[in-house]
């Protein structure tokens, strides 16, 4: 099934919802059914097969096809058996006891109570800033399950104990009688089919090609006529918090968690990894973040951050509705929020300190080997700026610029303007000086931010696509904080639908052309070829790598890269995966197609073409 068809199939599933609810669950049910009986089916099927071909050979009508017969039935029967009794991995994290945290277990009872839900069999604590219930299902698609609730030690560092319950009461809400545990049991199921598809792409033989082929038709089926159920079910678990704590708490604790959840990521993270430079053995975060989290969040970035989260809109990739859509089904407040005072780490009890300390030190185990690599590269940045600024009456603006990035790489505040000013005085309409300048400047500054971006625009037009997006962006806040920019918004998008029609030519000529065409031997200083080299270093999959410059018909003066992996030891669906992922993450200075070895293009293509490989994983 292509996008177009699921999205398709999904929106029918949410108008049938809409229509008529109860029919529309019987449907999932029938659907649900149907995969259930497939696997029973081949199950039964398989057991016929072996007890036939067991009874004529022991009968004396012994043929060579019995002898087929029954590898097949074993194979039948294996694979069902797989389907039937598939395990989910448990959630990992700390455990939790009644006697680590009493209040913790009392505010859970009550909760379970009032919504008249099971149990909650394991509480785990770990160092996310989330809170979720999984069920692991006991006897794979056949049913029964074990009930987790974990919970990340920064929430309960982030909210106050009423927004706090309200998040419980939400997960808990999953777990309700009635409709919800139908509800439950098709999201266990979405689980176990997800997982099922999963763990058998790589088996092969005839029964096996046979059942990929079944789930390869019915697994996206299955998960796009449930989808508007697993939506309805946010919304009704939403519903059940904002009954037993109130719509206002229910609503505050989503804004203030989404607000600290964008301040962790940008803000937090970034601050607490920058430590790397002074200390090569890691630091643990939590201490920080108690006191962090427990302060306002500074007004103009809270918000920013509300701003951007209310226009977004709910997609079919994520069953979670928007910020906006869970508010507006609350009939909550979309203002900010007054922010928690007293964090709910007090649920923790007297051991909460205990806890603290042991996350911090399990966090400085599982990422020491990242903290010593982020250590190099920000040493790496520091032997840079120090060269340059040996130099910097004789820098060039390209030395210039540069000079400004790197202390941008060290810390993304640092006052870098007057050496993005000083290159623009050296060479007039320097593109990466007009870029940085733009990113100096804060929204006070908006015109002149406006003429540094129509500069870049009319002078790069390998940053036309960048400058035209930046220019809609703040322009769209202006306009949304009542400045009449209105005119202006509407250039710069015609501009935008131009570049983006001028981007789309480029990647399909980047993507579709000949992997070796039109290629040269990479032109990476060796400090980028140093970060290339550590982005890929923290890939575990990535043995060897190539990469090359792809010099492109549109854009002939833009810097553009195919990177060539090898990743044995993968399937072809993970190994998709991961090539779009680092497409998106590696830090090259252009667009990057990242392929892998396989059939096309093959080992040997890539090494008698690509020339040297860029990154050998070391031997252990």
């Amino acid at each position: 099934m292509d996008r177009a068809d699921f999205i398709h199939l999904v929106r029918v599933s949410e108008q049938a919802s809409a229509d008529d609810s109860d029919a529309y669950r019987r449907s999932v049910a029938g659907f649900a059914a149907l995969g259930y009986l497939w696997v029973i089916g081949c199950f039964v099927l398989a057991i016929g097969l072996v007890v036939w071909s067991l009874y004529a050979m022991g009968h004396g009508r012994f043929r060579g096809f019995h002898v087929v017969m029954l590898i097949a039935a074993g194979g039948l029967l294996w694979t069902s058996l797989r389907a039937l009794w598939f395990r989910l991995e448990a959630p990992q994290g700390a455990i939790l006891t009644v006697a680590d945290a009493p209040a913790l277990f009392q505010a859970l009872e009550r909760i379970r109570k009032k919504i008249k839900g099971p149990a909650i069999d394991h509480v785990l604590l770990d160092g996310s800033f989330n809170a979720s219930i999984s069920q692991i299902p006991r006897w794979g698609l056949l049913g029964g399950a074990t009930n987790y609730l974990t919970i990340g030690l920064p929430l309960l560092l982030a909210i106050d104990r009423p927004r706090f319950l309200a998040v419980l009461a939400h997960e808990y809400g999953h777990l309700r009688g009635g409709h919800g545990q139908f509800a439950a049991r098709i999201y266990r199921t979405r689980l176990s089919w997800m997982k099922l598809e999963h763990g058998m792409r790589g088996d092969t033989g005839v029964v096996a090609v046979a059942t990929q082929a079944f789930l390869r038709w019915y697994f996206p089926r299955f998960m796009a006529r449930t989808f508007a159920l697993a939506r309805q079910d946010e919304y009704e678990a939403d519903r059940i918090a904002g009954k037993l704590v109130g719509r206002d708490v229910a609503g505050a604790a989503l804004t203030e968690i989404s607000i600290k959840g964008h301040w962790l990521t940008a803000e937090f993270w970034p601050l607490h990894w920058s430590a790397a430079l002074g200390s090569v053995q890691p630091v643990g975060p939590f201490g920080a973040m108690r006191t962090l989290l427990a302060q306002p969040v500074a007004d103009d970035f809270a918000r920013q951050s509300l701003r951007q989260a209310l226009i977004q809109l709910s997609d079919e990739v994520d069953t979670h509705p928007v910020l906006r859509d869970r508010l507006e089904a609350l009939k909550a407040s979309k203002q900010l929020p007054a922010w928690s005072s007293r964090p709910a780490l007090e649920l923790l009890g007297i051991g909460a300190n205990q806890w603290l300390e042991r996350l911090d030190r399990e966090w400085c185990r599982d990422n020491a080997s990242d903290w010593k690599l982020h250590h190099a590269y920000l040493r790496r940045v520091q032997v840079g700026i120090d060269t340059l600024s040996a130099s910097i009456r004789r820098n060039n603006a390209d030395e210039m610029t540069q000079l400004g990035d790197l202390h941008r790489r060290l810390d993304a505040r640092a006052d870098v303007r007057a050496f993005y000013e000083r290159a623009l005085q050296l060479t007039p309409g320097h593109a990466g000086a007009l870029r940085g300048m733009v990113n100096c400047l804060s929204d006070a500054e908006h015109p002149a931010r406006l003429d540094y971006l129509g500069q870049l625009f009319e002078l790069s037009m390998a940053h036309r696509w960048w400058a035209c997006c930046t220019a809609v962006r703040a322009l769209e806040r202006s306009v949304a904080a009542g400045h009449p920019d209105e005119s202006t918004l509407r250039m710069w998008r015609e501009r935008l639908k131009e570049a983006d029609v001028a981007e789309g030519r480029a990647w399909t000529e980047l993507t579709e052309s000949p992997f070796f065409q039109s290629i040269a031997r990479h032109d990476l200083n060796d400090f980028e070829k140093g970060e290339l080299q550590s982005d890929l270093t923290r890939c575990k999959a990535v043995v060897r790598a190539w990469l090359v410059r792809k010099v492109l018909r549109e854009f002939p003066y833009r810097r553009c890269y195919v990177l060539f992996v090898e990743l044995p030891d993968m399937d072809d669906g993970d190994r998709y995966q991961l090539c779009r992922q680092l497409e998106q993450t590696l830090d090259l200075p252009g667009q990057v197609l990242v392929l892998w070895a396989g059939h096309s293009p093959t080992l040997a293509d890539i090494q008698r073409n690509a020339f040297d490989a860029v990154y050998v994983r070391p031997l252990k």
